[in-house]
């Protein structure tokens, strides 16, 4: 386990100007912010071009870091917008630029390529393997998931080649970052695009009986500030508080006290939790329990008590905070007086006026000193005063007082401006313009049929002839057993979308299935690119592709084709297809929500659960939950199953994949038939997001 020597840097949110300058002011170390588009809470007041190069360098010059947050999928058609927004971040100077798509990456490396490369949240990163594999993909950090423990951080702290970063204050998903279709597929509005209508705050009930107040999706906001001096033991380079899309009084309480957290001082909890809380707090996640004490709701009184904390709240970042040491120098002579101001990087400035100066009738150093040491107002602490000729010449104060202001104003100046020598840009064409040139290649004319099954009786239901029509079959993993030996070879087998597992889980998972006779796995995240030995992988859904860009990016890792994130519309799926063998869900109850907390237990405890359950929403619709997988993760699916099968010549994709879920074993069969012939479907069915698409 490695310790850094510093201190965690406490990086504050900005979803605006007045709530950046309240994190600078009560004590961040570095701010995290967005442009109007690409970012993760699009509905923040967020930055324009000019905006963003006038908060860059407002933290450059009071010693703050910048980093953007980039965080969304994105789409064939903006990869030339993004790269013009890039261009000008670039221009901006800002530190590191936080991401989630590898086209994104590919675009900060050639836009921005003094920025250091941060993978978002969204990217779901949670084992020592998928933070390796980020490394190697040129990144400097990774920005943990919310779900992991303490004891998980830990694991995937020791021995990691960059740095890493972990959220410990505000906001709580459900659904595990980057695995949330929730909201897509009820209102049309991605979370993974940046504009989530937060469907999780509605109600929602696991009860038998649904009663009115029922919120059973609805977590408690997270605070585990305590656990900061074990954050950093363990070797967590940066601890971030969420909140975008809160005021700038959130802003300050939640750094004040993450500072003096980390610091080892004590801080006001009782004044966090009237700020903004939903019913209290949880620090459930980092302690590996998870019951129905994490849930919660924003109430009345909740409110109310963050009413009445506001005004206080302003106190705390009213003020410039003096955090920029300085050095001052003073000169005075008969014929004026010259002061000198030095930052500890060696950036001086200078002020000067001419003055007919009398004699000093006694020795005026010390409070020509104390004049120099009069910085409120300014983000400087005078570390040093030296005067000079105080003692045989008389300056009135007020002129010493008019120096100080134009030196640090000067010296301000000098460190709010970009580095001197501009950051290069690599001669290269826009990414846009290189995918238009490589040629496409050919789609089959007729998609090849695939089928996901969950359990081995869906499989064992199937007809020799149902199976013979799939071109490949999957199959979770943990099931490898039940598949009879002679379907091997087209048998691939799914690994866990969420896997928290420690150092060698999945190298012993590649190992054991060499020489089985597989096709291969299914990759659902980027800690499986890495597996060596477990055969050819398939990019599954949970990777999130929405362009072509990223296609080729995960074929380059050793991905032979990808699945078409469930998001995208038929435009973009033809895009995929025509630069990577594409798979595209035809059929399937959409798991909206991947998560490790279980809306069931706000009736029941694990002792006696089937493992299964359904939460009923305010219009009476049911959305079946299942516990799944060898961890115990929990899967909120669509009440509603997608077709496509009617529509296979518009899928523009070389497989068609049939997800079985929860359906019965005698279901699977019969929606096997109807898609193999291309029939309608036989019941109530959504098309999705196919033709539609997302905002």
């Amino acid at each position: 386990m490695r310790a850094y020597d510093a201190m965690p840097e406490v990086l504050a949110p900005a979803g605006s100007r007045q709530a950046l300058e309240a994190a600078v002011r009560a004590g961040a170390d570095a701010v995290y912010l967005g442009l109007t588009d690409f970012n993760a809470r699009r509905t923040a007041g967020n930055f324009d071009a000019a905006a963003l190069r006038e908060a860059a360098a407002f933290c450059r010059a009071r010693g703050v870091k910048c980093y953007l947050a980039f965080n969304t999928e994105l789409l064939d058609g903006e990869l030339a917008r993004a790269e013009a927004a890039l261009r000008a971040a670039g221009a901006a100077g800002v530190d590191a630029v936080i991401v989630q798509d590898l086209a994104a990456a590919a675009l900060v490396r050639r836009c921005v390529p003094g920025a250091a490369l941060h993978a978002s949240t969204q990217m779901s990163v949670h084992s020592p393997a998928g933070i390796r594999q980020l490394a190697e993909l040129g990144f400097s950090r990774a920005i943990l998931a919310r779900e992991m423990s303490l004891a998980e951080l830990r694991a995937a702290a020791e021995g990691s080649p960059i740095e890493l970063e972990v959220f410990v204050h505000g906001a709580l998903c459900m659904s595990m970052s980057g695995q949330c279709y929730m909201s897509a597929f009820l209102g049309g509005r991605s979370g993974n695009r940046g504009l989530c209508a937060g469907p999780c705050r509605l109600p929602f009930s696991a009860a038998q009986r649904p009663r009115e107040g029922d919120f059973h999706l609805s977590l408690k906001d997270h605070s585990h500030l305590s656990s900061l001096p074990v954050l950093r033991e363990a070797g967590i380079a940066s601890v971030k508080i969420e909140g975008r899309l809160r005021g700038p009084e959130y802003v300050a309480a939640a750094v004040a006290a993450c500072v003096a957290a980390r610091d080892g001082a004590p801080y006001d909890e009782e004044l966090l939790q009237k700020v903004f809380s939903r019913s209290g707090f949880t620090n459930s996640y980092i302690k590996g329990v998870r019951d129905g004490t994490m849930f919660g709701v924003r109430t009345a009184q909740d409110a109310a008590a963050a009413r009445a904390a506001a005004p206080a709240l302003r106190e705390l970042y009213r003020r410039e905070r003096p955090s920029v040491p300085v050095h001052m120098r003073l000169t005075l002579e008969a014929g004026g007086a010259a002061l000198e101001a030095r930052d500890e990087q060696g950036r001086t400035a200078c002020a000067q006026v001419q003055a007919a100066h009398a004699p000093a009738q006694k020795d005026l150093t010390e409070s020509c000193a104390r004049v120099l040491e009069k910085t409120g107002g300014t983000p400087f602490s005078v570390r040093t005063a030296a005067v000079q000729g105080a003692d045989a010449w008389y300056a009135p104060a007020g002129e010493i007082g008019a120096l100080r202001r134009e030196a640090l104003e000067k010296l301000l100046a000098l460190r709010a401006a970009p580095p001197e020598a501009p950051r290069p840009v690599p001669p290269a064409p826009p990414l846009a313009a290189a995918l238009q040139a490589v040629a496409p290649r050919r789609v089959p004319a007729r998609a090849a049929l695939c089928a996901r099954f969950e359990t081995p009786e869906q499989l064992a239901a199937c007809t020799e002839e149902q199976l013979a029509a799939l071109a490949r079959i999957l199959l979770p993993v943990q099931h490898r057993a039940c598949v009879p030996a002679p379907l091997r070879a087209k048998a691939w087998l799914e690994l866990p979308r969420a896997e928290f597992t420690g150092e060698g889980a999945l190298e012993k998972t590649a190992a054991s299935l060499a020489g089985e006779g597989f096709a291969g796995c299914v990759a659902q995240n980027l800690a499986h690119l890495a597996l060596q030995g477990a055969g050819p992988l398939m990019g599954g859904f949970g990777l999130n592709v929405t362009n072509a860009a990223a296609a080729r990016a995960y074929l380059a890792m050793g991905c032979e084709s990808v699945t078409a994130s469930p998001e995208l519309a038929a435009q973009g799926v033809c895009g995929l297809a025509a630069q990577a063998p594409t798979a595209v869900l035809a059929y399937g109850h959409m798991p909206l929500m991947l998560t490790r907390a279980c809306p069931l237990h706000n009736v029941h405890g694990c002792k006696g659960c089937p493992k299964k359950g359904k939460l009923t929403d305010r219009r009476g619709a049911e959305f079946p939950v299942r516990c799944t997988g060898p961890q115990g993760m929990r899967t909120v699916y669509n009440p509603v199953p997608l077709y496509l099968c009617d529509k296979a010549g518009q899928a523009g994709a070389d497989m068609l994949l049939l997800y079985f879920t929860i359906e019965a074993p005698q279901r699977v069969g019969q929606v096997l038939d109807m898609a193999r012939t291309g029939a309608p479907f036989d019941g109530a069915f959504t098309r999705g997001l196919f033709f539609k698409g997302v905002l």
